[in-house]
């Protein structure tokens, strides 16, 4: 095995997002999976961006994160946030720290390189956190495919990765369209079409295409009909879910969240077509990746991800694929509305829309997750007041 150094790139290359001025390149919604916006019946606190970061990264650098890991985690958990998917947000900290305790995710972990060429790379994360060996993965991918137009990187082995839309961001941001098949090889959550308990993890896809003067499309889903996390939001908020979401322990369909912790399972979003999909992505993410497939067999909840890379740039000097999509998605979004007042989203709207109000209003914390996150501070030696002081 080889270690391997992420080649330096210049900063306008770099995914993590700055908070003094953020440029709003974010994922997308589907139908079957709304965005997680706060409910304004419940009580809520109000925290900017800017001071939740600091927050985060002091309980992260507590938990055993270096001062650099801790600012990407806590950089990358708010901006998810800032686009809505809370589920992949703050809400994040205490079950990471928890998975540090246990072993199941080590800090300050270098990737190593298991296998490379001019086109491919696989990487082993070394169960390390996610949002920091996701950057290193994103940054090798693109400059691969800025040399020769198109790379494949493989990880596996890594510990959570977060919001999966930020890769399709970062190459995005370069110039460049990317897929992403991601899935999580020791954490079954989902059942197949026909099935009636978990065999699958939720596998979500993130693929992000460049588009002329305007903002690119970021497609991030999950191929169940939502990420877990969007189960402990309604958990925390005391509420109950749509139907279709989940089955309980017997196979039989349920709104209480509480029945999918009590042994059931997630379903896919569109019924077989979404099943096959799911196994798909489960596939390439990881058999494909040299990681590993969804497997009872594995105790530790770690992510496997495959990425594809391409630099139109290579092949198409004169911009002409970015004019294309441009002019594809105005048309598509030309549409005229089925009711008035509505309009038609390209992906990554709706997050880009959040991020702006977040970005201006605060990001909406429910009591429930400002409790768990003064917990998670509490745990690492920062007390409530210092926790208070350093979000004012």
């Amino acid at each position: 095995m080889r270690r391997f150094l992420a080649p330096v790139r210049p900063r306008f290359l770099r995914g993590a997002p700055s908070y003094a001025m953020i440029r709003i390149h974010a994922g997308s919604a589907s139908p079957a999976e709304p965005v997680s916006h706060a409910d304004d019946n419940l009580p809520m606190k109000t925290v900017h961006a800017s001071k939740l970061v600091p927050l985060v990264a002091a309980i992260m650098q507590g938990g055993g994160c270096n001062g650099r890991e801790a600012e990407i985690v806590a950089r990358r958990l708010v901006d998810s946030n800032l686009v809505g998917h809370d589920s992949h947000g703050v809400l994040r900290v205490g079950k990471y720290l928890e998975w540090v305790r246990d072993g199941t995710l080590r800090p300050n972990q270098t990737p190593t390189i298991a296998f490379e060429s001019d086109t491919i790379s696989i990487i082993d994360g070394n169960r390390g956190f996610g949002q920091v060996v996701g950057e290193y993965a994103a940054d090798l991918g693109i400059v691969k495919a800025a040399r020769s137009g198109i790379a494949m990187i493989g990880l596996r082995n890594c510990g959570h990765l977060g919001r999966v839309g930020d890769w399709a961001e970062m190459a995005a941001n370069a110039g460049q369209i990317s897929l992403h098949f991601l899935n999580t090889s020791g954490a079954q959550r989902v059942a197949p079409f026909g099935g009636s308990d978990r065999r699958l993890s939720t596998n979500p896809i993130s693929i992000g295409v460049p588009v002329a003067g305007g903002d690119p499309v970021i497609l991030d889903v999950t191929t169940s009909t939502v990420a877990e996390g969007k189960l402990m939001l309604a958990m925390n908020k005391g509420e109950r879910v749509p139907e279709g979401w989940i089955i309980d322990k017997d196979g039989q369909p349920t709104t209480d969240p509480k029945d999918f912790y009590d042994g059931g399972a997630l379903l896919t979003v569109g019924a077989h077509k979404g099943s096959g999909l799911s196994i798909i992505t489960d596939l390439l993410a990881g058999a494909v990746s040299t990681g590993r497939s969804s497997d009872p067999a594995d105790q530790v909840l770690r992510n496997n991800m495959l990425s594809i890379y391409l630099a139109p740039a290579v092949y198409d000097p004169e911009g002409g694929v970015a004019r294309e999509a441009r002019r594809f998605i105005d048309w598509v979004k030309g549409s005229p509305p089925s009711r008035p007042g509505a309009e038609v989203l390209a992906p990554g709207d709706v997050e880009r829309r959040t991020r702006a109000a977040r970005l201006a209003e605060g990001v909406p914390l429910d009591d429930k997750s400002w409790a768990d996150l003064l917990a998670a501070a509490a745990s690492v030696g920062i007390d409530a007041e210092r926790a208070e002081a350093l979000i004012r």
